[in-house]
């Protein structure tokens, strides 16, 4: 990716319900790829869970948080999935990598 990009760093604590969580999963990660603006994602899971999704600018970011889609899972995930979560916004300057 060409920088400057944003990266929306989101961080969670599931709790011990989890039905429909992976179908929501997958249906977001499809809706954020249709969305202008959105350039990846990166996710882990353990006990903490990690999802960096990248975006060309703020508006895009703005925009995807009130997608009618995302705002009913961003409902669910309160009431059934997590115990805790913190987004994070953050402007990617430069980055580098190594691939061996």
């Amino acid at each position: 990716m060409n920088t400057p990009y944003y990266a929306v760093i989101f961080t969670s604590i599931k709790n011990e319900q989890s039905i429909g969580y992976q179908e929501m999963a997958q249906q977001m990660w499809v809706l954020a790829q249709e969305q202008p603006g959105f350039l990846g994602v990166e996710s882990a899971r353990n006990e903490l869970g990690i999802t960096v999704s990248y975006w060309k600018d703020l508006p895009s970011i703005a925009k995807w948080k009130q997608n009618s889609d995302h705002m009913l899972a961003q409902q669910f995930g309160r009431d059934k999935w997590y115990s805790h979560y913190k987004v994070r916004i953050c402007l990617v300057e430069r980055e580098y990598e190594f691939t061996s």
